[in-house]
């Protein structure tokens, strides 16, 4: 069997049971699945909440989620994840295809939800969860933790798929949070934090510098700005700072 659309499919039945466990649902829940897949997952997810929504990309796993899930609590919409409108839900778990995990994460945090329990690659877990000052940070993991709080709940080996990924995964559980720190306008620190790690071994004056086209602001503000901050890199600045650096820069255009 080979991967559809970025796909590999959890067949490990220990895990299937621990991610059910995980999610702590009950027959309140409206559970929100992205990638039904074979519907090994959707079919647990069934026994225990109340309704369970998946959403599958590929026609020919769509039709078979509907045949396999007829005359239960199961409804299955056909189409992108990333495009369609989002029914009610309160809770999410999914085995997400990892080419969409970025985008898709981000869409359901503005969603709104309880919890979500997901699996991601490895690699991409480690950067969610990541702190200031380690490889791994990034404007993910400044971006994500803003939004929520992130736990990590186990590693999941290349064996509990079929076929098989290359890389390990992650099991994910993200909580929704009151934002921790003050942003002033979302959408310039997101743009602010894709210029500065886009050239994460620049200091902060050199990358701002080259990036004020892209955020809109005249480059002589950017002299106006505390040195110290200016000649520090930015995996060395924790969120907070990042959003306060943010919040000045706005406040000046």
């Amino acid at each position: 069997m080979k991967p559809r659309l970025g796909q590999h499919f959890l067949i490990d039945q220990r895990i299937l049971e621990r991610i059910i466990r995980y999610a702590d649902l009950n027959g309140s829940d409206t559970v929100l699945e992205i990638g039904g897949g074979n519907g090994i997952l959707t079919r647990k997810l069934a026994e225990v909440a109340g309704g369970v929504v998946t959403i599958e990309l590929d026609h020919d796993l769509a039709d078979g989620l509907v045949s396999m899930t007829r005359d239960t609590n199961v409804t299955v919409i056909q189409g992108d994840a990333l495009k369609v409108e989002l029914p009610y839900f309160n809770k999410i778990v999914a085995n997400l295809p990892y080419q969409i995990s970025s985008a898709i994460t981000f869409r359901l945090l503005d969603a709104g939800f309880e919890h979500a329990v997901l699996m991601y690659q490895l690699e991409f877990a480690k950067r969610m969860l990541a702190a200031p000052g380690t490889p791994d940070y990034s404007r993910l993991s400044v971006t994500a933790q803003y939004h929520a709080n992130i736990e990590m709940l186990e590693t999941v080996p290349p064996s509990a798929f079929k076929p098989q990924p290359r890389v390990k995964s992650a099991i994910l559980k993200l909580t929704p949070i009151e934002a921790p720190y003050q942003v002033n306008d979302l959408d310039f620190f997101n743009r602010l934090l894709k210029v500065v790690f886009g050239q994460r071994r620049k200091m902060l004056k050199n990358s701002i510098t080259a990036g004020a086209p892209i955020l809109g602001i005249p480059v002589e503000n950017i002299s106006r700005l505390d040195e110290d901050i200016l000649k520090r890199r930015p995996e060395t600045l924790t969120p907070q700072e990042l959003a306060e650096l943010s919040n000045i820069i706005r406040h000046d255009v």
